[in-house]
């Protein structure tokens, strides 16, 4: 009788990448055999509900050089079917891949073939071939026969839990997850990244290297070099299935390692965990301190950061002890919950008189140094007229202005979140806006107004449809729709539709506004628009357009020179202004204001136009072009 020949590669199945799904509702359970010649066969476990199943299982096998190494995927619950649920194969001619005399070690990534009864498959296999047979082997043994339906069940059950939700390798921030070990098996996993199409085997860049070595040497046994897509080289340690960015050292240490990044992720953790959100201006959502201090993963310096937080972390929204203070009264609404009402100033508060409560403004201090300056709600006084403070069910404030039937996160009666080396008029911009907004006047009456408009002729539909419609219509909801587009507007058509509209009316082809000679941002009104003989009509529509994005909040992206707002304002302009709009000329303006022009400067009251071509003398005052300009009159000749 003849011994059993000895075994001589070691076939280690890895994982597949991107498996077909056949079924709609619900994913495979893939597992795979490995056969060589239709003779032996060795068997996988089972990964439950994935595309991207990992393994790592090896196999002992005795091959030759013309040995046919065939690996096909199945889905578990399928076996019994017709198909089997083939899943995709593999076929390796063994002697095209290692040398069995000089041995090798050898990481392959194939595409899934399809079988005889040509059904989709997709995806790819990643296999490793050795003739190192010393090693260990990292999954401890395996089935010897195609697993049925009850027993490649209790081979899933004994694949690592981590396997399936790590089977897909794509590289994220590498951390590292610690599970209970058996003494056989480390089980110790984290993202494991997945391939992405960036095979192990192949060469990850043009450098010439192959997986398993780079500049610096080759990299300890079980690493392998990989590149995502966007080119940034990872390492993966395919014995414990984790994965970093940093390449390991000859005397590397696994143990080490993980204790460095275990490190990290706490340190990452605590810093999330401490940080403080600007937009969070109450103090509701912090934790108190109490609450600080009993957290058992709470370290000491961040137990004396809660005590140096204190006071604004004790905001929270609790009740207050004591008499109510004179002139107040508390109710409860029919829901039962508690309010108060203030006969002094006949208003009403969802916040109690008895406790203070502190709202977080952030500025910089002297050195630059992001500070948080506390200010109480009892001084700010009363809310602006048609606002109501509200609280979310996480017991942050917020603030309704049933004027314009809006929300917002800030305090109306505060200036604004501004440092204080802000200037003053910027400060009270935002007190101007809100009281501005706060009118009669602009409140939205109920109603829509529907506006059709075609993208291609977006400026002569909108000019259509605005110019018919009565104001009292246009002050009602805008419902703006894109001809052969459907869809609802919430507020993202309105806002694209003034954006590209804005980009129409302010063009200068239309031939009614230009760039000012300062820049190719700022616009002017074209001083030849009357070429367009329907340009008042265009103005009038422009003034609506203008109107509709104030009254509705909406932007236009379009900006003018100073003298235009000052014109719309019915104010003077002086030379200062001409600054933004011919820079050159104000300089020579402001020359002649401050010096003696006598026989340096030879002009009259009058300037020449040049219109399409043909120059066009134009007075400045009745018989202008007759009257010199001298240093008696040069201040009136400049205003």
């Amino acid at each position: 009788m003849e011994a059993p020949q000895q075994s001589n590669l070691r076939v280690t199945i890895i994982a597949a990448d991107g498996l077909y799904k056949r079924d709609v509702f619900r994913f495979p359970d893939p597992f795979a055999v490995a056969t060589i010649n239709g003779e032996q066969t060795k068997t996988t476990g089972v990964i439950k509900k994935t595309l991207n199943p990992y393994w790592n299982e090896s196999f002992d096998m005795r091959v030759t050089e013309e040995s046919i190494l065939a690996v096909q995927i199945f889905d578990q619950k399928k076996f019994k079917k017709r198909d089997q649920g083939f899943l995709g194969v593999v076929n390796v001619r063994i002697g095209s891949v290692v040398d069995l005399d000089a041995g090798g070690d050898e990481m392959l990534t194939r595409d899934l073939r399809k079988s005889n009864d040509n059904l989709v498959v997709n995806g790819k296999l990643i296999l490793n071939l050795s003739t190192n047979l010393r090693a260990p082997i990292p999954n401890g043994g395996s089935t010897n026969n195609r697993p049925s339906v009850s027993s490649a069940g209790a081979n899933g059950a004994s694949t690592p839990a981590g396997a399936q939700s790590n089977a897909s390798l794509q590289p994220e921030r590498p951390t590292s997850n610690t599970n209970s070990a058996n003494a056989s098996r480390q089980n110790t996993s984290s993202n494991v990244p997945a391939t992405n199409g960036a095979s192990g085997g192949r060469r990850a860049d043009g450098s010439g290297f192959s997986a398993f070595e780079d500049a610096q040497g080759r990299l300890p046994p079980g690493w392998e070099r990989r590149e995502d897509n966007l080119g940034r080289t990872y390492y993966v340690d395919h014995n414990s299935r984790q994965t970093t960015w940093i390449r390991p050292s000859s005397n590397f240490n696994a143990g080490e390692q993980r204790a460095q990044m275990q490190q990290q992720q706490n340190v990452e953790r605590e810093r999330h965990q401490q940080r403080v959100l600007p937009e969070d201006r109450t103090g509701a959502n912090s934790p108190t301190l109490s609450d600080r201090q009993g957290s058992p993963s709470q370290t000491p310096s961040a137990a004396n950061q809660a005590n140096a937080a204190q006071m604004v972390a004790t905001g929270a929204t609790t009740a207050g002890t004591g008499e109510l203070p004179a002139g107040w009264e508390q109710r409860h609404t029919p829901e039962g919950r508690a309010y108060f009402v203030d006969h002094n100033t006949r208003t009403t508060t969802w916040v109690d008189p008895r406790r203070q409560q502190y709202i977080r403004m952030y500025g910089q201090n002297a050195t630059g140094n992001s500070t948080i300056q506390q200010q109480p709600v009892s001084q700010l006084g009363p809310l602006p007229s048609g606002w109501e403070m509200r609280l979310t069910n996480t017991a942050r404030v917020y603030f309704v202005d049933h004027n314009t039937k809006t929300t917002t996160w800030d305090d109306p009666r505060l200036p604004s979140s501004l440092d204080q080396n802000v200037p003053q008029y910027k400060r009270d911009f935002r007190r101007k806006l809100i009281y501005f907004r706060s009118q009669p006047a602009l409140r939205i009456l109920s109603g829509q107004c529907h506006v059709k408009v075609r993208r291609s002729h977006i400026f002569e539909d909108s000019y259509a449809e605005i110019m018919r419609q009565s104001p009292n219509d246009l002050k009602k909801r805008l419902m703006i729709k894109f001809d052969g587009e459907d869809g609802l507007d919430y507020g993202g058509l309105s806002r694209e539709f003034f954006f590209l509209l804005s980009h129409e009316m302010f063009n200068p082809f239309y031939c009614l506004f230009e760039y000012s000679a300062h820049d190719n941002y700022t616009l002017q009104i074209n001083p030849h628009s009357g070429i367009n003989p329907e340009h008042l009509g265009y103005f009038k529509f422009i003034g609506r357009v203008v109107g509709l994005a104030i009254f509705h909040r909406r932007f236009l992206d379009a900006f003018f020179i100073g003298a235009f707002y000052k014109m719309i304002l019915k104010k003077r302009v002086t030379l200062q202004d001409m600054e933004g709009v011919d820079a050159e000329f104000h300089r020579t303006l402001t020359w002649a204001m401050e010096n003696d022009i006598t026989d340096v400067i030879y002009s009259t009251f009058s300037v020449e136009d040049e219109r399409f071509g043909e120059k066009v003398t134009v007075e400045l005052k009745p018989g202008g072009e007759e009257i010199e300009v001298t240093n008696e009159n040069k201040q009136e000749y400049i205003e």
